[in-house]
This record gives structure tokens, sequence and C-alpha cells, in this order.
């Protein structure tokens, strides 16, 4: 199959170019976008006070948390 990108068949050259594609379309954002539409529906669910430090580590903490799992899911370690 042809296609208009010029690249080497090396595994690496075409890692490279995934790489800048997934950049070019901000994969990186949407995912950041999705995981705090999640947090953000979730802690409106609590009902309680949350200051903004405790809320950005809380956030933090939890992408780190579900970007871990993603990561052993990938690796088939899950």
């Amino acid at each position: 199959m042809l296609n208009s990108y010029q690249y080497s068949d090396s595994y690496d050259e075409l890692l490279k170019l995934m790489i800048r594609h997934a950049k070019e379309k901000e994969i990186d954002r949407q995912i950041t976008e999705i995981l705090n539409g999640f947090f953000e529906k979730e802690i409106s669910n609590e009902n309680r006070p949350f200051s903004r430090p405790e809320r950005v580590h809380l956030f933090q903490s939890l992408s780190k948390t579900i970007l871990a799992d993603v990561i052993e899911k990938i690796d088939g370690t899950q």
C-alpha cells in the first residue's frame, strides 16, 4: 500500500512519524481533557470543599494512577 509519507521502512522512523502525528493532533491534550472531565464530574458529587492545592494534587494522583494502569494494560502485564 502506498501513502504520501516519505520514510524508511525502519521501525524507528515509523515510530517517529507516528509520534509526530500524535503530537500534531494533540493526543496528550485530549487525554488530559478526558481525565479532567471525569475528575470534575466525580469531585462535584463529593459535596465537600477542596482547596485549589488539594484539587490539583487529587487530580494529579488520579491521573497518574489511571495512566499507570493504562501502561500496564498496554504492556500486557495486567
